[in-house]
């Protein structure tokens, strides 16, 4: 299985087996409030969506979220990733953290990961993140990673860019 490393993190793609993790992460508080309800609401909901969303990306696309595990315990602590939604769409980088995991760099850590990935081997020169106004720890998160903020729509989200020379 392919497989992503950073210091501290192991990252790969979600896989069926992923499904109590995936329905834990995308019920938690934060992930509900900022990202939405993807209605989730079973351990079988949670299956039909690897398959529907990461695993179409992944055959389509080649790109997606990928399962983010610490490297010392492989235990699964959130996802990260390159999307593109349409095909008019930029690309983008997405996150998204069980809250025990928030304020130590695991974020932060994956998602350079990935910008480097999406420069270097995606050979792309803009990629996008879309956060909600009031989600402040994504904003700082952005802002860190060198993204500015591009826009504001009337759905109460910012949208931010990086664009490579």
């Amino acid at each position: 299985m392919e497989t992503h490393r950073t210091n501290r993190l192991i990252m790969r793609r979600i896989i069926e087996r992923d499904s109590e993790f995936i329905y834990k992460l995308y019920n938690s508080e934060g992930f509900l409030k900022y990202i939405g309800d993807k209605n989730i609401h079973s351990n079988k909901a949670a299956k039909e969506y690897i398959q529907s969303s990461f695993q179409k990306m992944y055959q389509e696309l080649s790109i997606g979220m990928y399962r983010v595990s610490l490297k010392d315990c492989n235990t699964a602590i959130g996802v990260c990733g390159i999307l593109k939604r349409s095909p008019k769409d930029d690309y983008e980088i997405g996150f998204g953290f069980l809250p025990e995991y928030y304020g130590k760099g695991y974020a932060y850590e994956s998602s350079q990961y990935w910008l480097n990935f999406a420069r270097i081997n995606l050979n792309l020169k803009r990629i996008t993140a879309i956060t909600s106004h009031d989600n402040r720890a994504s904003q700082s998160l952005l802002e860190k990673l060198k993204m500015k903020k591009e826009s504001s729509s009337s759905n109460n989200l910012y949208k931010y860019k990086t664009i490579w020379k």
